[in-house]
């Protein structure tokens, strides 16, 4: 009898640990469908800039518009971000609770001043009068631009609340996850600011 509820409780908790398993590995799937979605969406609109930007007659993209020098910081901040995204899961690896606190803590940082100088550019360029509404070529640069600024911004805002987990539930394999999924989003969207470097000032300035 004793043999026979062990060997119920054996199983119960075999099944919960597949079941747990899965349920991870279906949050992780979750996520690379989500961000497959999110390619297309940032591909249509590199195609729309791609459109507007070859059939204009003078470069409205210029270095005299942009501050390369700013945009250039901004790459600089969110490549040390993704960076230290990125020794946020070997932090938690290796259950050093202290570094992954620092490193959480560094990446919110580095990308929350990386989104005040986005928006401070967005200011600088409606305030010496190159708005959406005065041509179609700003309009798809604010939308790109600012598309990539909202996933920052929602990035900054599961950090904030991965910390707070971390301070009162500690490391649950949930929050383990969480983690995990955050450090992919953040390399995504460095891969995309890259690609809004390479392709939207650096092209317009050459």
């Amino acid at each position: 009898m004793i043999k026979y509820e062990n060997n119920n409780i054996t199983s119960k908790v075999n099944f919960n640990g597949t079941l747990k398993k899965q349920l991870d590995n279906n949050k992780l799937f979750g996520l690379w469908i989500y961000l497959m979605s999110d390619c297309i969406i940032f591909a249509v609109l590199f195609a729309v800039y791609a459109i507007f930007s070859s059939n204009v007659t003078i470069n409205l993209i210029s270095n005299e518009i942009f501050n390369l020098s700013s945009v250039l910081l901004e790459t600089f901040l969110l490549l040390l971000s993704s960076l230290s995204s990125g020794l946020i899961v070997i932090a938690m690896n290796k259950k050093k609770y202290q570094m992954l606190y620092c490193y959480l803590t560094i990446t919110f940082i580095l990308g929350f001043m990386f989104l005040c100088m986005e928006i401070y550019e967005f200011y600088e360029l409606i305030k010496n009068n190159f708005s959406p509404d005065k041509h179609a070529l700003f309009s798809i640069f604010f939308t790109l631009v600012g598309t990539h600024g909202v996933h920052i911004f929602f990035g900054l805002v599961l950090i904030l609340s991965i910390l707070y987990q971390l301070k009162n539930l500690g490391l649950t394999n949930t929050i383990y996850n969480r983690i995990l999924c955050l450090s992919i989003f953040w390399h995504f969207l460095d891969i995309i600011w890259v690609c809004i470097f390479t392709f939207v000032y650096l092209n317009g300035s050459i």
